[in-house]
This record gives C-alpha cells, structure tokens and sequence, in this order.
C-alpha cells in the first residue's frame, strides 16, 4: 500500500498548506487537486500564494478515469462534503486509503457511509494557524496531522503504518494516536470554543488569550463539549481543556482561525458542525448547553446580513 499518488479535494487553507508542502517533496505529478471542469478553469486563472510563494499545481478533472490515487484528502468545508464525496468517486479504488482534515468529530462516519469504513483512517489537524483570505495562504505555524485507526485489524493497521511511512517520508510533522476518538473530541472542544467566539466578537486569537469575557465565553463552550463527552464515551478532561488553551495563547496574536475567516469573506460557516453538533447531543443526553445555545444564536444572526 505504498502511497505515491495523493490526491486532494478541496483547495481551502488546509488545502493549499497541505497541497503546497507534498508537491514540493513529491514532484507536481505525484500530487493533485481534483475539481469540477469549471472550478479548474478558475483556478487556472488565479495566482494563489502560500507564504508568498507561487504555487504550482496540478489539477484533475473529476469526470476522469483511471488509476485510482493511494491516498485521498477531503479538505472541503462541511457544508461541501456531500459535493466532494461525488466530486472524488473516480479516485477511490479498492486500495485507496481516506483521511479528512475537516473540522468536528462527524466527517469521517459520513464519508465511511459511501465509501466504506475499511479505507479510512480517522485524522485530526491540529496547531497550524494558516489564514487564506483571498487566494493568499499564510502561516507560521505548520501544525501536524494526528492520525489513528478506531479499532484494530490487519487490514486498517497496515493501512495506518503505509500512511505514517508516508508522512515520514515527505517529513509531514505527525503523531500516531492509540485512542483516536479521545483526540477527535479534544480538538472538537477547541474549535467549538476558540472557532465561535472570535467568529462573533470579529476578533483574531488576541480575543481570546487575555482574561474577558469572550475568554470566559470560550471555557464555558468548551465545558460543555467537556461534558458531552463523558456521556459520548470519549471522556475529555479539564486537565486536557487547560492543555489547549496553552495551545490557543502560543498561537500568533494577529492570525485567526477558520470561522472568522469565513465572516471577514462573508461565507456560510461551519456552525452546525460546532454548536449545532453540541446542541444536538444536549438533547440526546438531556443537559444543557446555555454558552453553545447563544453562540448558535449569535452567529446565526451575523450570517443572515450576508
């Protein structure tokens, strides 16, 4: 299961970041975007950036058939993966193995739904702090990919060891996780908090890393995920919740994550993956979620001015 054929669908900041650093180590024919005709047109036509650097990429026609590629990236945002699942049909083979960068803990089971869970491998992308505004990708912070299989099978293992091969072997900074799941909820805790509370206060990371109230607004959101979890069985911690937010004070003041992103280009965000997902569980499991609820809310109203 040898990986030397990626391909990428989607060409957001994780995209471009991700995109950028395997052509660089792979060569422009190892490494693909794959898109509509029309998209691919576009691109074309535009000069994207990333760190200043011009990049170069190959693009794919999704009506195109052929070798299937080893490994296949959904980089798209949420409210676009039913479109990538389509979009990357005529890449995934028997052998193709599938990760997803896409924020929250749902991407995974949706694509498993169409594709087969036995090519998955869950992934976590985590510590990169990459801003694109326009077609100008910047970053200072690479981050990493945190990788893991949900339950253990020759099949998936080797899968898993083909895929860290890889990273080792294009130097893609990466950990291999025993309990995945535990990591997909840690992180789903950071984005539910860090992502909404600068999206409604239009801030950057400085928003949230002095004492305040949008600070106090991000521990509260983040709590609440902290408690889903136990009923989830993923058993997220307050050590953990305290271990993030040292990840959130190291990140570049002036950066900001995806969210407020979305709000500065005035795109639909991902708030149904976030306090929508944490809404939703609340029910299930009959607690409450006051600091989601209003965030849900809040956010909600920003993008009906769009």
């Amino acid at each position: 299961m040898e990986i030397k054929k990626v391909v990428i669908v989607g060409r957001g900041a994780l995209g471009i970041l991700f995109g950028y650093h395997f052509t660089e180590k792979m060569g422009k024919s190892a490494v693909s975007f794959i898109a509509s005709d029309d998209r691919i047109k576009k691109y074309n036509q535009e000069v994207s950036l990333c760190n200043g650097k011009v990049c170069d990429f190959s693009y794919i026609s999704e009506d195109l058939k052929g070798e299937p590629a080893d490994l296949v990236i959904f980089a798209v945002k949420s409210t676009r993966l039913e479109e990538a699942l389509e979009t990357a049909k005529n890449q995934i083979g028997d052998n193709t193995t599938i990760i997803s960068v896409l924020n929250g803990i749902s991407s995974e089971k949706i694509i498993s739904d169409r594709y087969g869970k036995e090519r998955i491998i869950h992934c976590v992308a985590q510590g990169m702090d990459a801003v694109k505004l326009g077609n100008d990708l910047s970053y200072s912070k690479m981050g990493e990919l945190i990788v893991g299989i949900q339950s253990e099978d020759k099949q998936k293992r080797e899968r898993l060891d083909s895929l860290c091969d890889f990273f080792e072997k294009v130097q893609l900074p990466y950990t291999r996780e025993k309990d995945i799941i535990h990591r997909m909820w840690s992180k789903f805790m950071l984005n539910v908090g860090v992502n909404q509370v600068v999206m409604v206060n239009e801030g950057t990371y400085k928003t949230i890393q002095s004492p305040g109230e949008p600070r106090y607004m991000m521990i509260g959101a983040m709590r609440e995920v902290v408690k889903l979890s136990e009923y989830e069985g993923a058993n997220v911690t307050e050590k953990e919740l305290q271990d993030y937010l040292s990840i959130v004070d190291s990140l570049d003041p002036e950066n900001m994550p995806s969210m407020r992103q979305d709000g500065i280009e005035k795109r639909k965000s991902e708030v149904e993956l976030f306090s929508g997902t944490v809404i939703n569980l609340s029910k299930e499991h009959s607690v409450e979620s006051p600091v989601n609820e209003l965030l849900y809310k809040k956010i909600k109203e920003i993008e009906s001015t769009y």
